[in-house]
């Protein structure tokens, strides 16, 4: 697969699985979001593929979603709906699937960027990486599960705050929170990822996917749930005329 996502099978099991819109830093279109969620599903069910290594071509991750393209997603109701449960399935894709995922991040992970990181099951940064959620500030609201998942990882406060002021972090801070398994320097991001994918791809496939499918059921109904609450008030966001007007200040 090519185009906005670029897949390349590594060996030993593993398959790289990279967001290719790096002259918008990676940033989140609806064609991105269906080659994303195809890759993903296709990966899943394909038995020689036993890990994942997503990240981003270019100098990010994924600055989330395209500020450029936001008369595009704010449509109506029903389009608007269907763009952000696109998002969403992605977060299914990833969360829920039975392939283990790890993150190898650089650069910006910004909005859905983050998301998706917190949605990995390890994620390894490079030392210069930079993360935010700006979602609060323009008017919209956070998806990808993280109302439910992010208070786990982090704890209640520090996710709120992390929500609502929306500050950057840097990728040590991101660590000692618990976003990352690790921080390395950008020329080592790939082969450490790689390397702790084909770790993982080296285990016997049955404990692996079940510890994946146990861990991902302590989330229970209530993922869907705040996911479906977080697709709503993304949803107002976006129909919001002063979020456009937010927008258009700070694209």
């Amino acid at each position: 697969m090519a185009g906005t996502v670029i897949c390349t099978d590594l060996g030993d099991g593993v398959r790289q699985i990279s967001l290719n819109r790096p002259a918008r830093l990676n940033a989140i279109v609806p064609d991105l979001l269906d080659d994303l969620v195809a890759a993903l599903t296709e990966a899943d069910r394909d038995a020689a593929v036993r890990a994942i290594v997503l990240t981003g071509e270019g100098r990010a991750f994924c600055s989330g979603d395209d500020l450029k393209e936001f008369s595009s997603q704010a449509t109506d109701d029903d389009g608007t709906t269907a763009y952000v449960e696109r998002i969403q399935d992605v977060t299914r894709a990833l969360v829920l699937g039975d392939t283990p995922v790890v993150g190898a991040i650089r650069g910006w992970a910004v909005g859905g960027g983050l998301e998706w990181v917190i949605n990995c099951d390890f994620a390894v940064a490079a030392e210069g990486t930079r993360f935010f959620f700006p979602e609060v500030s323009w008017g919209l609201f956070v998806t990808g599960g993280v109302t439910e998942i992010l208070p786990r990882l982090v704890g209640l406060q520090r996710a709120r705050d992390m929500i609502l002021f929306g500050e950057k972090f840097d990728a040590r801070q991101a660590m000692e929170w618990g976003l990352l398994r690790e921080v390395v320097a950008d020329a080592d991001l790939l082969p450490r990822a790689t390397e702790l994918a084909r770790r993982i791809a080296a285990l016997p496939v049955g404990p692996v996917r079940d510890l994946k499918r146990i861990f991902a059921r302590r989330h229970g109904a209530g993922l869907e749930a705040a996911m479906a609450a977080e697709t709503a008030a993304t949803v107002r966001g976006f129909l919001d005329p002063e979020t456009a007007k937010r927008i258009a200040s700070f694209a």
